[in-house]
């Protein structure tokens, strides 16, 4: 594996569930921390159109042929808009990591998703098409999920990319961002 490469990590901003809309950031990053380029996008709370615009974003942006993985925040933005992993490494060509602090509660999921959408059950199969994996760290594990990528490899690009900490750069770089753009300054835990 080349070290340095390009990845894209993929944040949302922070919002209210009173806002129609939410700020998607990502910044393009050359392993192991060197910021590229940024570019946005915005989607529905609750909505069902992360994916589509997330990959939108990625392919008519002049970064989408140098990035060689995308992180992304976990895999629902907006609340419980699901970002399809299968579908946006499918709709890209460039392989998908999703990272998580927490381990998904799919049980507890489940019952947000019953409690707040007649249609509830697309949003969870969203979800569970892919193996969540644990992956130790220096500090606490983190749990991921791959698309268009084996999990020895997606581990490869996770140490490359990550400096301190659990998250890889460009996830961390893109909460900041998000943060700073909405809140006028970035707070919390990056």
């Amino acid at each position: 594996m080349k070290t340095k490469i390009r990845a894209l990590g993929i944040d949302d901003a922070p919002f209210k569930f009173t806002d129609k809309y939410v700020l998607i950031v990502g910044n393009i990053v050359r392993a192991p921390n060197y910021l590229e380029g940024i570019i946005s996008t915005h989607v529905e709370v609750d909505g069902i159109d992360a994916t589509k615009k997330i990959y939108d974003m990625i392919n008519d942006s002049r970064f989408g042929e140098q990035v060689k993985v995308i992180f992304t925040d976990g895999t629902a933005v907006a609340g419980f808009n699901m970002l399809d992993l299968r579908v946006l490494f499918e709709k890209t060509g460039i392989p998908v990591i999703s990272v998580s602090r927490d381990k998904p509660d799919i049980k507890a999921i489940k019952n947000a998703l019953m409690k707040h959408f007649d249609r509830w059950e697309p949003r969870l199969e969203v979800l569970n098409k892919g193996e969540i994996h644990e992956v130790k760290t220096e500090h606490l594990p983190i749990y991921i999920q791959c698309e268009g990528i084996d999990l020895d490899e997606a581990k490869r690009f996770l140490k490359l990319f990550t400096i301190r900490g659990r998250l890889p750069e460009p996830i961390r770089i893109s909460h900041i961002v998000a943060s700073g753009i909405v809140r006028g300054e970035s707070r919390g835990k990056p």
